[in-house]
């Protein structure tokens, strides 16, 4: 009876604890990034009343005789299920597809989270809004290049920071020339080009027609001092025979430094049309530039947005995995820090790896289920209720035994 009793007991004590787990999956069915436990339980100790014999003389074996002892927590695991994506429109907001988790810190310690609720501070540091640790990745070089080999930092990006003007090196002109065109007729394009302070001017060219498949080219500009020119064959079918590439060099004022510009003329044809509509159609400079936006893609990558019409790479959140997730330890604010069975953090960029993908403008809801939640709770209940039962149960028997007296 004593020994009916202390299961009771201890079948109490679980239940009880898995009351535990289930209130707080419940508490937490509206966190973002918030992953649910479940606890699971064994049998405690068995005491051995007789052991089992082999079978000898013509007699079978028995099998032991045990009285078991209880129950015990056996885990409380934590279940990384995906949660399903929420859209939230500001494109801040993070979610994983997949697996992986992301880095976080103070500077001293990293942390990992599925909750992707991040923003910009005063600083233009990346930031969880809930707690203000730094969201860690790898911040590109002034080419825009990232290297996700290299060891990961807090990632900032200051809004209104400045790109410095690009001077022009590069023109392409494209469309046709009109075949049908008289010798000595000519056809004119202008663009805006940009000096190294970002000054603009305007390039003209101009291609005259000097006999059949043959043209000449001008390279010049009101504020450019210089000129260049050059000769473009065509084939009889219309296509550009020699001259497909040229180049000009020019000064300019005001303190910058001298262009030296490739032409390319590769993208010009030559076919009878009424008027020529032949071009300049691109030109690789830009003016200084202010950054007024940025976004992220499925692999982290930050773009940024300048007022000059350029776009640059400016960072990369990173993503960690582990080998064994349900291993990393709760630490609260949604955040989980490695321990002993969670194995390393294997840090790299989304989409490789092993690593999920990343969706801008979403959050990751929680992954408890509140059907199964609840369903859990009635076995628990029932659980903890049929103990007591046995509690009682054995204490009327131990009355009984007391009764004998009189």
């Amino acid at each position: 009876m004593m020994r009916a009793m202390f299961a009771g007991v201890s079948g109490l004590k679980v239940h009880q604890t898995k009351m535990d787990v289930i209130g707080n999956n419940i508490a937490n069915v509206n966190t973002y990034g918030f992953k649910a436990s479940r606890a699971t339980f064994q049998d405690l100790l068995n005491q051995t009343l007789q052991g089992a014999t082999a079978p000898q003389a013509g007699r079978g074996g028995i099998n032991p005789q045990q009285v078991g002892l209880g129950v015990q927590l056996a885990s409380i695991d934590t279940l990384f299920s995906p949660g399903t994506p929420q859209g939230t429109g500001i494109n801040t907001d993070l979610a994983i597809q997949n697996d992986g988790l992301f880095v976080v810190g103070d500077g001293q310690k990293k942390y990992y989270t599925r909750a992707g609720n991040f923003d910009f501070d005063a600083q233009g540091n990346l930031i969880c809004r809930s707690n203000g640790l730094m969201v860690y990745g790898w911040m590109a070089d002034a080419a825009g290049n990232i290297n996700t080999k290299a060891s990961v930092q807090p990632l900032s990006v200051p809004k209104g920071q400045v790109i410095p003007a690009i001077a022009t090196d590069y023109v392409e002109a494209g469309k046709n020339l009109a075949a049908n065109l008289a010798v000595g007729e000519s056809v004119t394009s202008t663009i805006d080009i940009y000096d190294s302070l970002g000054n603009t001017h305007t390039l003209k060219i101009t291609f005259t027609k000097e006999g059949d498949n043959q043209w000449s080219w001008l390279a010049e500009g009101d504020t450019l001092t210089g000129t260049a020119t050059g000769n473009l064959v065509f084939d009889g079918d219309g296509s550009l025979a020699s001259g497909a590439t040229g180049s000009a060099s020019f000064t300019v004022g005001g303190g910058a430094n001298p262009l030296s510009i490739t032409l390319d003329f590769s993208q010009l044809t030559q076919s009878a049309e009424g008027v020529s509509s032949a071009e300049l159609i691109a030109q690789n400079g830009f003016p200084m530039g202010i950054l007024e936006s940025v976004s992220f893609d499925t692999t982290g990558v930050i773009t940024g947005y300048y007022s000059n019409g350029m776009r640059k790479a400016l960072g990369q959140v990173a993503l960690a995995v582990f080998n064994n997730p349900a291993g990393l330890t709760k630490v609260g604010q949604t955040l989980f820090e490695e321990s002993n069975n969670s194995g390393v953090a294997m840090i790299g960029a989304a989409g490789s790896g092993g690593r999920g993908t990343i969706m801008p403008a979403n959050l990751e809801m929680s992954n408890v289920d509140l059907g199964q939640e609840f369903t859990e709770m009635i076995v628990a209940q029932r659980g903890f209720q049929a103990n007591s039962r046995v509690i009682s149960t054995s204490d009327e028997m131990l009355q009984e035994l007391v009764n004998l007296k009189r």
